[in-house]
């Protein structure tokens, strides 16, 4: 037998109505029912090549770049490029944050000195509506002693109710012996705390990527020893976290910047669809697309139908409303090719 809901009095519906209505807006921008935006970069060509581009697609495969082909979002701060960026909505749906490594390797081509001596801090841009964008700002988050701040991303806590801000650094302690995945917490995005090891690795790990799904986080990163990625599982961000045993890509090389998204949610009966793009940089071919319909079986196969307007470089996916992938249509011209 089902109990019939409770009616409410008149008047405490009324006070109900504007946080019902708050609570739809956010679930509304939460829906994937507009399409995607592809936020990347080009590569080391050029100043402006080493800068923020936008793409967008209906379906998840098929992508157009948007203002021309030319960047969207330029830095001059820091070593004026930037690289790897990440973009999230924010927990309550009102604004969009935009991060990325602080560093130019058209400017200054010494990876070495980068790693050893570069930035401790990301470039940060946020936006209530994926248009207008405030100036960037360099923000200090990396320990005293690192030497680089890399390819930086963040993920609402659900217990903790923060943002862990994850990124990858050399550090002078250990004499820049290998890379490891440092972490701050973070409710604005403007103050951060106190930098900690969050992955660490018998060898050099970068390029950290971490998706929910089903009350559980998965996580992604390049073993930069061995060139490959690695799939993780685990209920808190915190961990344990363990391997994913059948993680079918975990013998591919020469791949980085793991990018994770659902490309279809379930339906009718059917399960999500999720889509892993993955950079094979050491081809220069750009990001390579591979999808399964179960996240937790780890179980990848190549996708053929996906086509990019430029080799897209290591960057994130960002689902959209309708109104937002209309709205970035409008503002941003009609989406073409670049050059």
């Amino acid at each position: 037998m089902t109990c019939p809901a409770p009616i409410l009095p008149f008047e405490p519906m009324k006070k109900l109505f504007p946080i019902l209505l708050s609570l739809l807006a956010v679930a509304a921008a939460f829906a994937a029912d507009g399409g995607y935006l592809f936020v990347t970069f080009k590569g080391e060509k050029s100043p402006m090549t080493e800068q923020i581009y936008f793409a967008l697609s209906k379906d998840g495969c098929q992508w157009n770049a948007l203002n021309g082909g030319e960047p969207v979002l330029v830095s001059k701060l820091g070593e004026k490029g930037v690289r790897d960026p990440y973009l999230l909505r924010s927990h309550d749906g009102k604004k969009f944050y935009l991060l990325a490594t602080d560093l130019s390797i058209h400017l200054d081509p010494d990876w070495g000195r980068s790693q050893t001596s570069g930035s401790k801090s990301i470039v940060i841009w946020e936006s209530d509506d994926l248009v207008r964008w405030s100036a960037p700002r360099l923000v200090r988050v990396a320990a005293p002693d690192a030497g680089c701040t890399w390819a930086p991303e963040a993920v609402y806590d659900e217990e903790t109710k923060d943002y862990l801000v994850f990124w990858a650094s050399k550090n002078r302690g250990d004499k820049f012996a290998k890379q490891r995945i440092w972490a701050a917490r973070t409710t604005d995005f403007r103050t951060f705390g106190k930098p900690f090891v969050y992955i660490d690795k018998p060898g050099h790990v970068i390029d950290t990527d971490i998706v929910r799904e089903g009350g559980k986080y998965y996580r992604f990163s390049k073993d930069e020893q061995f060139k490959a990625i690695t799939m993780e599982v685990s209920e808190k961000l915190m961990g344990p976290w363990q391997d994913v045993p059948e993680f079918s890509l975990s013998k591919l090389q020469g791949y980085e910047g793991p990018e994770c998204y659902q490309l279809k949610p379930a339906a009718d009966g059917k399960p999500a669809v999720w889509c892993l793009v993955l950079d094979l940089y050491s081809k220069g071919k750009g990001y390579q697309p591979y999808v399964t319909e179960d996240l937790s079986g780890g179980q990848f196969t190549a996708a053929p139908n996906f086509s990019f307007p430029f080799l897209f470089r290591h960057g994130s996916i960002l689902p959209l409303s309708l109104e937002e992938f209309d709205r970035l249509e409008t503002s941003l011209g009609k989406p073409g090719s670049a050059k």
